[in-house]
């Protein structure tokens, strides 16, 4: 499976080929205002850790965009794994 094909499939298709989903903060300076900074959230399906469609974003982020990077923040929830279960020990009846 390629990055191409992971935007046509679903999130558990991509996860058992690899892919985790992957959440970028990215702060940028305003291009008319350079002393401001601008928050903006990109998420999708990557391979960690090269992250290359998050580097393919941020090159064309530099190359055609006016705001110039500040800093980038990464996260990414590894391959699937099971849901967090916690068991209770007592039953309470609501009437």
């Amino acid at each position: 499976m390629t990055n191409k094909d992971v935007s046509y499939v679903g999130g558990l298709k991509a996860q058992l080929a690899g892919f985790s989903l992957t959440t970028a903060e990215i702060l940028y300076r305003l291009p008319d205002h350079p002393s401001l900074l601008q928050s903006y959230i990109w998420q999708e399906y990557d391979l960690a850790p090269r992250f290359p469609k998050l580097k393919s974003f941020l090159d064309f982020w530099t190359a055609t965009l006016d705001g110039k990077l500040f800093r980038v923040t990464v996260a990414h929830s590894e391959l699937i794994r099971p849901a967090e279960l916690r068991l209770v020990e007592a039953e309470f009846k609501v009437h």
